[in-house]
């Protein structure tokens, strides 16, 4: 599956967004630098990226646009981030790295799995300090669990990452150090190296599986899986829809699983700056934007836990979404989703349109639940929204579980977002023309 080849090959954030990046220039997309003036053409296809680990694609409509089309999802996953220095002294006779956590992951699937490091460097290059993605792709190294025997230790569960998950990279007598593997990778000097942002990885590639090879399982899934499809889709409706009066935009941002705190984050004014000079480059008033806002609409597309066979208490009694369902929304009394009567009305109509089936998820009363992208966006432009996402197994974990034919009825009710002009009216009403 695309959706599996692309994941494989985007071990990080950075990875991911470069994956991104490659795939728009392929399709015709002109990237444009924040540093640079923007000038814009009438069906012009364009895309921005911020840390090189969030990108925002979109293409100008032919006439004045109506309203903004959005689909957002994130390209971070949880894993660990290696910290500076990262090679400790040595314990009888084992190199380990130190790390740290980067969002919250299932720390016991860490245990006894290839890893290997990929991220990105820094480096002083000719009086320039040049940014190099880089990708040790081999084994390197492994977090050795506790044998049985040792009798029971802390639950992995709830294993201390300083002490008891520092991966295990080489022998004392080992020739070559991390920061030599890195600059063979990068193709540069170790001591030219002046910063890194390296996180490890599940090496295991990921697979279609099942007595009809109905379901998936791969790290990242979450949300990897949405940033890939969510931009098959924009690539879709633009194949079969010329006359679309919405500026169509795809946004895939960083640091969702540590709270998007970040300057190219979901919550920082990424997509606020780049629809504020949209609007200044095709000469659409402060005012009239505001109108245009209006009509506009924001999926949030993040995954959602499907039902567990084997813990069906910690579900809810009825809202039990399940693998190969269909698209799930996703609602929260709280706010954490954005999703609401209106909103949800409007991607029950688009995926009846598509012949997409849609299931809805609450969390258990007495369980709290996560929030995801589109509370955050909202924060800096607000447009009606709502969080919709696809069933998993294992969220978090290094590695996660979905179904097949979600992917499928995913891509095509995005498709028939992207397809879709939205007309605002009086008391709510929204009108959808296709």
């Amino acid at each position: 599956m695309k959706v599996i080849d692309f994941i494989n090959v985007s071990p990080t954030a950075f990875h991911a967004a470069a994956n991104v990046k490659s795939i728009l220039m392929k399709n015709g997309f002109e990237e444009l630098y924040e540093f640079e003036e923007w000038k814009l053409q009438k069906g012009g296809r364009y895309f921005v990226m911020r840390n090189g680990s969030s990108i925002i694609a979109f293409e100008v409509p032919l006439c004045n646009y109506a309203g903004l089309c959005v689909c957002a999802s994130h390209t971070d996953s949880p894993s660990f981030k290696l910290k500076a220095s990262p090679e400790l002294t040595g314990i009888n006779g084992l190199i380990r790295l130190n790390i740290e956590g980067y969002g919250g992951m299932a720390r016991e699937t860490w245990f006894d799995r290839p890893l290997s490091v990929a991220g990105r460097i820094a480096a002083e290059v000719g009086g320039t300090i040049k940014e190099i993605l880089v990708n040790i792709d081999r084994d390197i190294a492994v977090i050795p669990s506790l044998a049985v025997h040792m009798g029971k230790a802390r639950s992995e569960e709830r294993a201390n990452i300083q002490n008891e998950m520092l991966p295990i990279l080489r022998s004392e007598g080992a020739q070559k150090k991390l920061i030599d593997l890195i600059a063979d990778t990068a193709d540069v000097k170790s001591e030219n190296i002046k910063g890194c942002d390296l996180y490890l990885y599940n090496r295991e590639k990921g697979t279609v599986f099942g007595a009809d090879n109905e379901f998936i399982a791969s790290g990242r899934i979450d949300n990897l899986e949405n940033v890939y499809i969510s931009l098959s889709a924009l690539l879709n409706s633009m194949k079969t829809s010329q006359k679309n009066e919405m500026l169509r935009i795809y946004a895939a941002f960083d640091n969702e699983e540590t709270g998007s705190l970040t300057r190219q984050g979901a919550e920082s004014t990424f997509f606020n700056d780049v629809i504020v000079r949209i609007n200044e480059a095709l000469g659409v008033s402060s005012s009239e934007y505001m109108r245009r806002l209006a009509s506009s609409f924001v999926m949030s597309v993040d995954n959602a836990h499907a039902m567990h066979p084997n813990y069906a208490a910690k579900a809810d009694p009825i809202n039990r979404p399940a693998l190969n369902g269909g698209v799930v929304l996703k609602f929260n009394a709280s706010g954490r989703y954005t999703t609401d009567a209106v909103s949800a009305a409007f991607v029950k109509t688009l995926a009846e349109r598509a012949g997409v089936p849609v299931q809805e998820y609450h969390n258990r009363s007495d369980i709290a639940g996560g929030s995801t992208l589109g509370n955050l966006m909202n924060r800096h432009i607000s447009v009606m929204s709502a969080d919709i996402g696809l069933a998993q197994l294992a969220m978090h974990s290094a590695y996660e579980t979905a179904g097949a034919k979600d992917t499928e009825y995913m891509e095509k009710l995005l498709t028939e977002f992207y397809n879709t002009t939205i007309k605002a009216g009086c008391g709510g009403q929204l009108e959808l023309i296709r």
